[in-house]
C-alpha cells in the first residue's frame, strides 16, 4: 500500500508541474459584422440569385482583423476575431442584403446549393484596416462577377472598393468602420446585380 501511495503521489506532483508550465490560454474578444438594415420593396424581379463564397487569400480567410500599419509589414490586432472567415462575413451580409431589399423572388447561399438561375461570384481583394494619415480606415476591395448558372458564363463583372475611416483608434472604432464599410458595398453590389440580372433575364 505505501509502495502505491508513494506513486500516486509522484504522478499528482509531476500532473501538477506540467500544468505550471503550461501557457495560460489567451482570452478573445469576438466581433460580428455590424449590420444596418435595407428599405424592403416588394417583390420585382422573377429570377433566384445564390450568392457565393467570394474567393479569397489565406491571410483573408480567417478570423483575424488583419491591419496595415505604416509600411508594408501585414499584422492583425491581438486579442480579438470576427466571428467567421472574411469571406463568410462578406458572403452573409450581402445575402442579409438582397433579403432586407426584397425585390427577388429567392436568395440563396452555395451552402445550400438550392437551384438558382444567377450566381453573384467574385474575388475578395481587401478586407482590412489600413493607416490613413495616421487614422486607422476600414477597406474592402470585391472584383463582383454575375454568373449563369449552369453554363458558368459571366454575364457581367465590376470591381467594388470602400474605405470607411474609424472615429479613432480602437478596436470597437475599426469593428464599427467594417460595418460601415460593408453596408456601402452591400447596397452598391444589390443594385448593380439587380440591374445586371434583370437586363440579362430579359434577354
Amino acid at each position: 500500500m505505501s509502495r502505491l501511495r508513494l506513486l500516486a503521489a509522484l504522478l499528482l506532483i509531476g500532473s501538477l508541474a506540467a500544468c505550471s508550465v503550461l501557457p495560460k490560454s489567451q482570452v478573445l474578444s469576438i466581433y460580428r459584422l455590424p449590420a444596418s438594415s435595407l428599405p424592403s420593396h416588394d417583390a420585382s424581379a422573377d429570377w433566384a440569385l445564390r450568392v457565393n463564397k467570394p474567393y479569397s487569400s489565406q491571410l483573408l480567410d480567417s478570423t483575424r482583423i488583419a491591419v496595415l500599419p505604416p509600411g508594408d509589414q501585414i499584422s492583425a490586432y491581438q486579442g480579438v476575431r470576427w466571428s467567421d472567415r472574411a469571406p463568410l462575413l462578406l458572403r452573409d451580409r450581402l445575402i442579409d442584403a438582397f433579403l432586407d431589399d426584397g425585390r427577388l423572388k429567392a436568395v440563396s447561399s452555395d451552402e445550400s446549393r438550392l437551384q438558382a438561375d444567377l450566381e453573384l461570384d467574385g474575388d475578395l481583394r481587401a478586407f482590412h484596416s489600413e493607416y490613413l494619415n495616421g487614422r486607422p480606415a476600414a477597406r474592402i476591395l470585391f472584383e463582383a462577377r454575375l454568373v449563369q448558372s449552369g453554363s458558368l458564363r459571366i454575364l457581367a463583372s465590376r470591381r467594388f472598393e470602400v474605405s470607411q475611416a474609424a472615429s479613432d483608434t480602437s478596436v470597437p472604432a475599426v469593428v464599427n468602420a467594417f460595418g460601415q464599410a460593408s453596408d456601402q458595398l452591400a447596397r452598391e453590389v444589390l443594385e448593380w446585380t439587380l440591374n445586371q440580372g434583370q437586363s440579362a433575364q430579359q434577354k
